[in-house]
């Protein structure tokens, strides 16, 4: 009997160092998790919690722990992206505003300091201060259209549209241009008609720009297209040239706003860059997607694609 209870006592024991050590484990694994926790928030490291445990539950929490600074640490990477873009956009907006306005007030002063200046003079003095005020109007006009656009309070009506039609429309409106130019266009828009969900306006307006954006940039090729095509389930509209075209390191980044570098040809509606911005959100808009694929003086392409109707 004094046998059997020692060997429960000692049963006993074992267990309770057991929990002791295991009790005391645990406390140094949650120790090393807030310190290494406060040591990555403090520092703004990328490190992550490595610990080995074979406690399930201890496991479970270090997953979701280090899911957590993945999130943040996305989150930081996209934060400083954003705030490198709004300090470009407003060195951009700036740029962009000031031009038009230090030539309106160079005309005015000498308006005003000049009392003998010739009424010829005059007259293109002020056509020219009125030209400058409505690019900065078109311009400030441009920048609600976005802030509507990606604020969701602009929203667009959605029916069917005859994509054939609109693209007809709209490189007829470039005729003169493309004539004066001495341009070749390619045109291939299938006979019979072609429906998507859209908005004939926005249509409009994308391909417009996306035209305009080809001959401005894309004239040195000497030839500009524009194709129509489809298969079972979606429809596609390509406008491309043979110019200067894109590098590869800025195909990316043309959509964001106010991305405007030399050789981009985000430089439409007068240099603001943000042609292809509202272009993007305008196709998102009406549920399609745009890309780009571009090889310098080879071709390059811009590419819309919307969801095709029957009917």
């Amino acid at each position: 009997m004094i046998a059997v209870l020692g060997v429960v006592i000692v049963l006993l024991l074992a267990v309770i160092v057991w929990q002791y050590q295991n009790s005391r484990k645990a406390s140094n694994d949650l120790r090393y998790m807030h310190d290494k926790l406060s040591s990555i928030m403090e520092e703004g490291s990328h490190e992550r919690l490595l610990l080995f445990s074979g406690n399930l539950e201890l496991q479970s929490v270090l997953i979701d722990l280090n899911r957590l600074l993945d999130i943040n640490h996305k989150g930081s990477i996209e934060r400083v992206r954003l705030e490198k873009s709004m300090r470009n956009m407003l060195s951009n907006i700036s740029h962009d505003l000031k031009t038009p306005l230090t030539v309106v007030l160079g005309y005015i002063e000498t308006i005003q300091q000049d009392e003998h200046l010739p009424a010829g003079e005059r007259e293109r003095m002020m056509k020219m201060i009125h030209q400058k005020a409505n690019e900065v109007i078109q311009l400030m006009n441009k920048f609600f259209d976005l802030s509507k656009l990606e604020s969701g309070d602009r929203e667009i009506a959605l029916s069917r549209v005859e994509a054939g039609e609109v693209c007809r429309r709209n490189i007829l409106s470039f005729y003169d241009i493309l004539s004066a130019k001495g341009s070749e266009v390619e045109i291939e828009i299938p006979d019979e008609a072609v429906y998507f969900m859209g908005n004939e306006e926005a249509l409009d307006r994308i391909l417009s720009n996306l035209l305009s954006n080809a001959i401005s940039y894309g004239d040195a090729g000497g030839v500009l297209g524009l194709k129509l095509y489809s298969d079972e389930n979606k429809v596609y509209i390509e406008v491309w040239d043979r110019g200067k075209g894109i590098s590869e390191v800025h195909q990316d980044k043309v959509f964001e706003r106010l991305y405007t570098l030399e050789d981009s040809r985000n430089r439409a509606y007068q240099g603001s860059g943000l042609g292809l911005t509202i272009t993007k959100r305008l196709t998102e808009q009406m549920n399609g997607m745009i890309t780009l694929v571009s090889q310098p003086y080879v071709r390059t392409v811009f590419t819309l694609t919307f969801r095709r109707l029957r009917f």
